[in-house]
């Protein structure tokens, strides 16, 4: 059994200044960010994996890129909408742009969080570290008490951090934990226990590891 893990694509057009998006900006995919969409489900179905579950977060850009990934890869059930996934409420830095911040905050306070997972004391981000990975930790559970087959969970960077943490042992390297829009990961379930296979690939990539 494999989780299949991706970040949601593109939510800024080229030339377009990018904020910071959390869980109360809810914007859609540009048109790029449909096309990563559709370019995950074409890694499964390259692999020839049709998913037993597709699970999502209930923001915009996950719901929309789960239903384009379903439709490239063949998966004809009902996506989960599990709130779970949805993304970090990065408070008083929603919708603000990396220098709007470093003004504010320090660069860096960005790179802790972007290279170390270090959320920032007072920006008021929501859940807290350990709920977040408390729901990750829950979700995996879930996935493996429902062992149907194949899963593909998409989600945003900020939660995915947590699934990393948990996959891959205390001891990876934080600055291997971000993932980039429309990137992928997996991990195989091998006597309960979840090894990591690969993570932060493009579908290109996730493609090749994941086929037969």
């Amino acid at each position: 059994m494999r989780l299949i893990l991706a970040r949601h694509g593109n939510t800024f057009e080229a030339g377009e200044t990018p904020v910071w998006v959390g869980a109360r900006e809810d914007y859609p995919l540009t048109a790029k960010g449909e096309d990563q969409s559709r370019a995950i489900g074409a890694a499964l179905k390259f692999a020839a994996i049709r998913p037993a579950r597709l699970i999502a977060g209930p923001l915009r850009r996950t719901r929309e890129g789960a239903v384009l990934a379903a439709a490239v890869c063949g998966f004809d059930g009902d996506i989960e909408i599990d709130a779970r996934l949805k993304e970090l409420d990065y408070g008083l830095w929603g919708g603000r742009s990396d220098a709007d911040i470093a003004a504010e905050w320090g660069a860096e306070a960005i790179e802790a969080w972007r290279e170390r997972s270090i959320v920032p004391e007072g920006a008021g981000w929501s859940p807290s570290p350990a709920e977040a990975a408390a729901n990750a930790r829950a979700v995996l559970e879930g996935v493996m008490a429902d062992a149907r087959g194949d899963v593909l969970l998409i989600s945003s960077n900020g939660i995915l951090r947590y699934f990393h943490a948990l996959i891959a042992g205390a001891g990876a390297p934080p600055e291997e934990a971000k993932v980039k829009t429309g990137h992928m990961g997996a991990a195989r379930l091998v006597a309960g226990v979840w090894r990591l296979m690969f993570w932060n690939q493009p579908p290109e990539a996730a493609r090749e590891a994941l086929a037969p």
